[in-house]
């Protein structure tokens, strides 16, 4: 369903029109009188007797033309709620036929600045479809007229639409086929954001092994496709202040390698990218909405296929760093091409932290299903305010344990260390025990572990199933709150 969302400054000429009006936790209908006319206000004051109060949304048909919609505020209400509240008001609509409806911000009574906005923002959010490949696309579109004094102001509108932007290409390179989407393609789509003003690099295999990133080439070097490093760079304060650094996993497609996946699993390895698609979605989102910060992306692209070339178990890789890793299982192959890129990414550019995304252990969905997102960090303040942002967008994150004794668990015979615990037990912790090990000079990090939430088969409070954009969100608010 697409969403068309305009504002007037008068109401609707038709009678007949569809209206949202906002009400207490109470359904109080005081205030209410000037908006319907007496005969609808009769109507839904007898019918509210018999309704059911406990519900966010009530809805009354007036005609087999006109519904009104009431939607309760409660006195507490979060911001996320209010998004949650414009989600659900999307369920309503998808399932009508009618295609025009009038909110009127005048009967808004809360605390809550901008409260219309985001109710608007969920509704959007909740919008998005991935059906490119449908031959028989009967895409609906729904327009959303904003009547009354609380509009949005266009600062604010720029801010949503850019978080929407971003949330909704980041869901697209996630949706899009591994066929379509190779390394090849997916950093030509990158390159193309250079037209928001990002400053865009491209490190082909020519120049990664020049650099001697040899841990990610190693990942790439069975697929007839190239591996890249691409970095995006938004300079919003020109200050030359050091920037925060994001970093991301985009592993095209993943079979597993010679240790190869299960047949049953490997159709969701698509989104084994899902990390590098939060960090491009959020990147464009900065620079749409002009952020006044300074800030870097990274992200390898790689796929990671079975041939007479591929890596082998067995194998030992030099990385970026200069240590050595002993490739036990080709299946362990985000953590190879983050070494790479969370080093590279220190090196070069100095940030005052580095996040780094990916959906990277099967473990961590083990350990927290499909509600949180694992955080693993040397910093205690970085993850209080990711944490903090994560519960105000409900994005969340639970904080992981790291911790030295793990690391005899990845230490190897053959090299400075070995890819994967073979002892048994804490696969998401050693996982994150073994990126630690390519910062190397003490800059504030965190590892989010994805997994679970990058990819939902039956839909979120914001998504409707598929491609979620996991931390697009997170991110811009941690930003938002702390960094500009």
């Amino acid at each position: 369903m697409s969403i068309k969302i305009s504002y007037k400054n008068s109401g609707p000429e038709n009678p007949s029109a569809n209206l949202i009006l906002f009400v207490d936790e109470n359904f109080s209908l005081n205030g209410l009188k000037k908006y319907i006319s007496n005969t609808e206000f009769s109507y839904i004051y007898e019918l509210l007797k018999t309704s059911d109060l406990k519900k966010d949304i009530l809805l009354f048909e007036i005609n087999s033309k006109k519904t009104i919609f009431l939607i309760s505020i409660k006195k507490d209400i979060k911001i996320s709620d209010i998004e949650n509240l414009g989600a659900k008001f999307h369920d309503y609509i998808n399932y009508e036929k009618k295609k025009e409806y009038f909110v009127n911000s005048d009967t808004v009574n809360s605390k809550v600045k901008n409260l219309v906005g985001y109710f608007l923002h969920g509704l959007r959010l909740k919008s998005y479809e991935f059906n490119v490949y449908k031959s028989k696309n009967n895409k609906k579109t729904v327009s959303i007229n904003v009547l009354g004094k609380n509009k949005i102001s266009i600062k604010d509108y720029i801010r949503f639409k850019a978080l929407e932007d971003g949330s909704f290409f980041a869901r697209d390179l996630v949706s899009e086929p591994g066929n379509i989407l190779h390394p090849d393609e997916y950093a030509k789509r990158i390159n193309m954001l250079k037209k928001f003003g990002l400053k865009i690099k491209i490190y082909d295999e020519k120049k990664l092994k020049k650099l001697g990133m040899n841990a990610l080439l190693g990942v790439g070097q069975g697929s007839i496709r190239g591996s890249y490093l691409v970095t995006m760079e938004w300079d919003g304060l020109k200050n030359g202040s050091k920037p925060l650094a994001f970093v991301g996993k985009g592993v095209c497609f993943d079979t597993g390698g010679y240790s190869l996946k299960p047949a049953k699993f490997m159709e969701d390895m698509t989104y084994d990218m899902a990390g590098s698609a939060t960090v491009v979605g959020l990147m464009k989102n900065l620079a749409i909405r002009k952020a006044k910060v300074n800030a870097v992306g990274v992200v390898g692209l790689v796929e990671n296929m079975v041939s007479g070339n591929a890596q082998r178990p067995g194998d030992i890789v030099k990385s970026y760093s200069g240590k050595t890793i002993e490739i036990l299982n080709t299946d362990a192959e985000g953590r190879l091409v983050l070494a790479d890129a969370l080093t590279f990414t220190e090196k070069k550019f100095k940030p005052k932290f580095i996040i780094d995304l990916a959906t990277l252990t099967g473990a961590i969905i083990v350990s927290l299903g499909s509600e949180y997102a694992g955080l693993f960090s040397n910093d205690d303040k970085l993850s209080k305010q990711l944490l903090e942002a994560g519960d105000k967008v409900e994005e969340k994150l639970w904080r992981m344990p790291l911790h030295k004794n793990f690391d005899k668990l990845i230490n190897s015979k053959n090299a400075d260390m070995q890819n994967i615990n073979y002892v048994g037990g804490a696969g998401s912790t050693t996982a994150a025990q073994f990126l630690q090990r390519f910062i190397l000079n003490k800059t504030p990090w965190a590892h989010l572990d994805i997994a679970g939430m990058a990819f939902s088969k039956y839909g979120g409070a914001l998504n409707s199933g598929g491609a979620t954009s996991y931390g697009v969100r997170l991110l811009n608010k941690l930003i938002e709150d702390n960094y500009e």
